[in-house]
């Protein structure tokens, strides 16, 4: 989803209601277009007020930020044992070490769902995968191969493909589901639960140290395409690919085959005369066992023609995954925190100021429920995005901080400057002042 350009008029006097269907809880729009055009709507009785709400806004950021700060460190600390780079330092006794694995897949999910990811059940990821439309090439991928593997996803929209047919002959367009942001976590099996020495050999060519965990941060990926984001995600020839291949083979190779047949015996009798076994061979026999020996490299060219063909077929659509794979990869394992956690802080932040902002000015103390579809009506009046608003977050928000008051189902807040005031006590709250200072 993109924001569009953001309409400076005032809310229509009775919206129609929104029938968002996205399920995205993703506000995708920037913090400080969000608040710019929260102010130039004008629902401030002064200019005073007006800076107050700048204020508010203000300092709702920076509690979430501290906040978080706290929740990074945690996140980085819960990982340490499991990083790629560090994993072979990690504790010796299981019992420790199923703690802090229980632990790092607690706080990531945590930190994913703050930042409105949603995990992807493996049944839509399986579903998706028949389904594909737009990766051309067949691509295999085990989950037994791994102790864990998760999918979050964030955000979708719907694009249109070329897809290419009969040679290139033929071109159809296709539509298909892209989702915006694509997690993926991978644990990969402790080296007491792999039993093959083959399969360690492989994990330590590619410098992964059993016991990890993997953390992949992609973009714009499409439904069908989340098995070619396994580490061990492996392209195999279609069944169009096999015939294609396998019937000039078949054709080709038989007749060299049957000119063998009649000539291998005579080609024997010339290796035993060689080899002593018998006392003759007459001219004929040695033109033929010549014929026949010529076959014999034909027959070894041509097969190695074919593999040839094989190999390169299988480099292209390695080439093809690979470049559909490469530049959608935003970052990996430790390195997708920071991004994770500006992304969370900013989305609760957002979340708490709309929540406020439009019960401030709500003419009457509206539900839960009327809240949100306000504020997704007017998300998509003004930006034109479909949002599914997290009201329960969003309120849980501005419960912490003390700034909503229930009377029943309905809701209301303080005033600007008596939420101001509580935040600051808020603040002041992270750094208490010493006894007797």
């Amino acid at each position: 989803m993109s924001a569009m350009q953001p309409s400076l008029a005032a809310d229509p006097e009775e919206p129609a209601p929104a029938t968002n269907q996205s399920g995205d809880k993703f506000i995708p729009i920037r913090r400080f277009d969000l608040l710019d055009v929260l102010v130039k709507q004008g629902d401030f009785a002064n200019k005073e007020e007006c800076e107050q709400f700048r204020r508010l806004a203000q300092m709702l950021r920076s509690i979430c930020h501290y906040e978080y700060s706290e929740t990074l460190e945690r996140l980085r600390n819960d990982y340490y044992y499991f990083s790629p780079e560090m994993a072979a330092r990690g504790p010796t006794r299981p019992a420790q070490l199923e703690t802090a694995y229980a632990d790092l897949l607690r706080s990531l999910d945590k930190v994913l769902k703050d930042a409105n990811f949603q995990e992807l059940p493996h049944a839509d990821v399986i579903d998706a995968h028949r389904r594909r439309s737009v990766l051309r090439v067949e691509v295999k991928a085990h989950h037994d191969d791994f102790r864990d593997v998760r999918f979050y996803r964030r955000g979708h929209h719907i694009e249109q493909f070329e897809v290419a047919e009969w040679f290139g002959l033929r071109r159809r367009k296709v539509e298909t589901q892209v989702f915006d942001d694509v997690v993926l976590v991978v644990a990969m099996k402790t080296q007491s639960e792999i039993g093959s020495r083959r399969e360690l050999r492989m994990l330590k060519r590619r410098k992964i140290v059993p016991g990890s965990v993997l953390l992949k941060y992609f973009r714009n990926i499409a439904c069908g395409d989340l098995y070619a984001l396994f580490p061990n995600a492996r392209v195999v020839m279609s069944n169009f690919d096999k015939v294609t291949l396998g019937v000039p083979a078949i054709a080709g190779g038989i007749p060299i085959l049957l000119k063998l047949y009649a000539t291998l015996a005579v080609l024997f009798v010339v290796i035993g005369y060689y080899l002593g076994a018998s006392n003759s061979v007459a001219d004929k026999d040695m033109a033929t066992a010549l014929a026949a020996l010529t076959g014999l490299v034909a027959l070894g060219g041509f097969i190695a023609r074919q593999w040839l063909k094989y190999q390169r077929q299988s480099l292209k659509y390695h080439i093809e995954l690979t470049e559909n794979i490469y530049y959608r990869n935003v970052n990996n394992n430790a390195g997708i925190f920071d991004s994770l956690i500006a992304t969370a802080e900013d989305q609760e932040c957002k979340e708490a100021l709309l929540a406020y902002h439009f019960l401030r000015v709500a003419p009457s103390a509206p539900t839960g429920a009327e809240l949100a579809q306000r504020i997704e009506v007017w998300l998509k009046t003004h930006f034109g995005v479909d949002v599914d608003f997290a009201i329960g977050d969003a309120l849980a928000t501005l419960d912490r901080f003390g700034l909503v008051r229930r009377e029943g189902q309905r809701l209301s807040v303080s005033p600007l400057e008596g939420a101001i005031t509580r935040l600051h006590r808020v603040w002041d709250d992270f750094f208490p002042a010493e006894q007797g200072a």
